[in-house]
């Protein structure tokens, strides 16, 4: 590479740190236009996308205000069974931005939500702090509340925290923690929703062409959770059986190795016809093996296998989280189910009320998990409970796959002197463990359960501690 070529590519790296970090404007998204993200080098072209999307945001705000302009900022008012809904106006907004009408009101009530009612939400956006799609699971997920007429000081902090929290967390995240801020708020309101909800509980079969049929259940969260853990029981369960089928077929045959052609030719029948099972099995994608299991299991399935399967030591089972006046029925916090987020307090109690208990030690402030109460279990598994009950989930950013079936590893590896201990070792599921071991990421692990992790690249992401009052 000649000098000028250096000059060239270090030019080119300030200018994106500049853009990175610039007001978004008409004129940083000139400039960021005029760059070609393949004559960057590989860590540039990273922060080239992160200013592109913090553009994006002052773009999506801008829009929001002009589908506010054209629909009007309160929705008109229909007759009959349309009362309610915009007429005339998102048909102007549906042709414009060449959407179907239903979807068109939806982005239309999504811009009056952010206009009306969210101008800290809209300002963030403007200046590129939260994306386009945070944004609008701010919106969705307070709308409710807003309409129900809850207090401007609660829309306020809630929004507040929001913005702050979407940060470090992905859209998806971010609409669990709204969602959860509103129930602390409006108990009440929260738990005539989620009844009203159950009523619509069902399950529907559609005859599809090809011999395929579609089953769709709709159900509450507990029953939901239970449902999706029957099937990774089963699949994990699958898992270990074949392997122990793997393992022994190849014991047998490197036993009959020297026994004779007569043995040497059953042999090879017997392999041919494994390695044909072993294609088929190959070819399961994760869905398909969910639809099998599914096929195969049903609600009492995942009782009689706890004993069988259990990642961890401990039997895969549906888990909710319940402050303890709120299960005296002193207080009416919402409960936390792993692997969905707030339930109303009632139905966390319920729940509870035929459950195996376990004792959580949290910091008042924080509510970040500091103790596992369980001094009869030995060390090993005390610290394993303990890990589970602190991460939850994956540790990798945006990652949502349960701890309780995933991997507990050592961020700092044994072998380099890493300890075996709550500060040194998380949970990550098994692609991600992988991609640490053998891709090139690392990982730095903190006392509280956060940590630092840095791509190939040298960029560097952070997974704050997780609450034990909030959702993952």
């Amino acid at each position: 590479m000649t000098t000028a070529r250096l000059i060239d590519v270090e030019v080119l790296s300030a200018a994106i740190a500049d853009l990175l970090f610039a007001t978004p404007s008409a004129n940083t998204l000139a400039k960021l236009s005029a760059i070609d993200p393949f004559s960057l080098p590989a860590p540039d072209r990273i922060d080239y996308l992160s200013a592109l999307e913090r553009q994006d945001g002052w773009l999506f705000a801008l829009k929001q205000r002009a589908i506010t302009a054209v629909a009007g900022v309160q929705a008109s008012e229909g007759e009959g069974a349309i009362f309610g809904v915009d007429e005339a106006e998102r048909e102007d907004v549906s042709t414009a931005l060449r959407l179907a009408p239903a979807t068109a009101q939806m982005r239309i009530d999504i811009a009056r939500t952010l206009v009306n009612n969210l101008p800290n939400t809209c300002s963030a956006l403007a200046i590129g702090e939260i994306s386009s799609a945070h944004a609008t699971v701010i919106a969705r997920e307070t709308a409710s509340a807003i309409r129900d007429g809850m207090a401007e000081s609660a829309i306020f902090e809630i929004e507040e925290r929001a913005i702050a929290f979407a940060e470090f967390h992905t859209p998806g995240q971010v609409a669990n923690h709204v969602r959860n801020a509103v129930a602390k708020y409006a108990p009440e309101e929260f738990e005539d929703i989620t009844l009203r909800a159950q009523s619509m509980r069902r399950v529907s079969c559609f005859n599809d062409p090809d011999g395929m049929s579609t089953v769709i259940a709709i159900l509450p969260a507990a029953d939901a959770q239970m449902v999706m853990n029957s099937i990774e029981a089963f699949i994990l369960r699958e898992n270990q059986r074949i392997e122990k089928e793997e393992t022994e077929t190849a014991g047998h045959a490197f036993g009959s190795s020297a026994s004779g052609s007569s043995a040497s030719g059953s042999s090879a029948s017997g392999s041919s016809a494994s390695k044909g099972d072993e294609t088929e099995e190959r070819k399961r994608t994760k869905d398909m093996r969910r639809a099998d299991a599914l096929s195969s299991i049903c609600a009492a399935y995942l009782a009689d296998i706890t004993k069988v399967v259990a990642p961890h030591r401990r039997p895969v089972t549906v888990n909710v989280t319940i402050d303890l006046p709120t299960l005296l029925g002193l207080a009416e916090n919402p409960g936390q189910l792993a692997g969905y987020g707030p339930i109303p307090a009632s139905i966390a109690r319920e729940l509870a009320s035929d459950s195996q208990w376990k004792r959580f030690i949290t910091e008042p402030q924080t509510g970040n998990l500091l103790d596992f109460g369980r001094e009869s279990y030995e060390p090993p598994q005390h610290l394993k409970d303990f890990l589970i009950a602190r991460d939850r989930t994956c540790r990798f950013p945006g990652c949502r796959r349960s701890a309780l079936l995933s991997d507990l590893d050592h961020a700092q590896s044994w072998e380099t002197g890493g300890l075996t201990s709550a500060e040194n070792i998380g949970a990550l599921c098994r692609r991600h463990h992988r991609m640490k071991t053998h891709d090139g990421w690392t990982v730095e692990s903190f006392p509280d359960g956060s940590c630092t992790w840095r791509s190939p690249l040298g960029k560097e992401f952070f997974t704050p501690a997780r609450s034990m009052n909030e959702p993952v």
